[in-house]
């Protein structure tokens, strides 16, 4: 007889990245497999949130409270609705020596969350793991989002659903400080600018501002953004690039930020600055930046 080995290749990597979708929308992405092997594979696909075992699994202390370089679980934030926020088509059959197979992945979250995450396998002969694939996906109730710098918070939502604070009422009683599209929340972003010592190029950072497509939008408005520091940031030798704009349904934009240490800096006093960046589309969002530079040795 002949020994042969079976063997595939996937279209994606370790991680397949779904973007930002609206809460309460869907959308899909395509994984291709190909038998590159002389023999037929019978294939078999799991998710781990699915797993006959996860609730076992789940009776440890939680990655963020250990020093573990994973900032996730594999399995993270799942739907109110009971139904898996990932799914997979088709989840057996077998593929042809030479053929390939499409797996769609369908993501449907149905509520606001920045960390919906999975794991794909996909198995050969019901025992041999072939692929492992992470899923992951961000949701929101908003049409835009903003991402970059330090993670501040905690990656583990709560399990109580919370309803939404309602607008306040002025001290007259006569109409609302804040109308519903003039709603203002206050979120923290820390950027980490690290100068090496003797370099000629400076420090860089930057923040990604988008704006959502999705069929659940119906006016096509446009999401306006600008980061104002005042003269503080240029005294501290930080500067900014494009850091206002408009963005149509479905684009995205980087705010770059350059920093070069001014003469006068006390390498044992490193600045830390901020600036207020403001992202208007149904609601407006406010963002505190926090711009933490220092000095460091070339490695």
């Amino acid at each position: 007889g002949h020994g042969v080995v079976p063997s595939t290749e996937c279209s994606v990597g370790e991680v397949l990245d779904m973007g930002y979708v609206m809460a309460g929308d869907t959308v899909t992405a395509t994984v291709k497999i190909e038998n590159t092997s002389s023999l037929t594979l019978p294939f078999s696909v799991r998710l781990e949130s699915l797993s006959p075992t996860r609730d076992r699994d789940r009776q440890k202390i939680p990655s963020f409270l250990t020093p573990s370089l994973q900032r996730t679980e594999i399995v993270g934030t799942q739907n109110y609705n009971g139904f898996s926020v990932f799914s997979v088509s088709p989840i057996e059959g077998k593929i042809e020596a030479g053929t390939s197979q499409d797996f769609v992945v369908t993501f449907s979250p149905d509520h606001e969350s920045l960390y919906y995450s999975d794991r794909l396998k996909v198995l050969l002969f019901g025992k041999q793991t072939a692929h492992e694939i992470q899923l992951k996906g961000a949701a929101r109730d908003h049409p835009m989002f903003v991402e970059g710098g330090v993670p501040l918070d905690v990656p583990v939502e709560s399990l109580a659903v919370t309803s939404p604070v309602a607008p306040q009422e002025a001290p007259e009683g006569g109409k609302t400080i804040f109308p519903e599209s003039e709603k203002i929340s206050i979120v923290s972003l820390l950027l980490l600018l690290e100068y090496v010592e003797g370099s000629a190029e400076p420090a860089r950072a930057e923040i990604t501002v988008g704006a959502m497509q999705s069929p659940l939008l119906a006016a096509k408005k446009a999401v306006e953004f600008s980061l104002a520091g005042g003269a503080e940031l240029p005294r501290a030798g930080i500067a900014l690039h494009g850091a206002k704009g408009a963005l149509e349904r479905g684009q995205r934009q980087r705010i770059g930020v350059s920093w070069v240490p001014p003469a006068d800096l006390q390498t044992s006093d490193p600045p830390i600055v901020s600036a207020l960046l403001t992202v208007k589309g149904d609601i407006t969002e406010s963002y505190r930046v926090l711009f933490m530079a220092r000095v460091v040795s070339a490695p």
